[in-house]
């Protein structure tokens, strides 16, 4: 079973949350049910970006999209959500907080 986990900011944002509480039930509803199905290791279509973050396409509506990060084998960093249509300024969004994520994952066990 794959572990998934929200990215949370050095200030406590939530970022992946905060974009999901503002879509409608149905939206909400179709992106739960994929998140379901990758915490049991089926992650559909689905598309490697770079240095560890991908997308994950779900064909509804504009086309949504949820970042992640995949940390290990059997951990998820979900990092931001979007559409097509603002899909290169989400990936951006995306890439800064997995390179903070893992930016801090360093720090700390370097404090261990």
């Amino acid at each position: 079973m794959i572990q998934v986990f929200h990215y949370i900011t050095g200030d406590g944002r939530d970022p992946f949350g905060e974009w999901l509480s503002k879509q409608n039930i149905n939206v909400v509803a179709r992106i739960q049910q994929r998140i379901d199905r990758m915490r049991r290791g089926n992650f559909g279509d689905h598309k490697g970006l770079d240095s560890g973050l991908s997308e994950l396409r779900i064909d509804y509506g504009p086309g949504y999209r949820v970042y992640y990060g995949r940390d290990g084998h059997n951990i998820v960093i979900l990092l931001a959500g979007g559409t097509k249509k603002r899909q290169a300024r989400d990936i951006e969004q995306a890439r800064i907080h997995w390179k903070a994520y893992k930016q801090e994952k360093r720090n700390a066990h370097k404090r261990t």
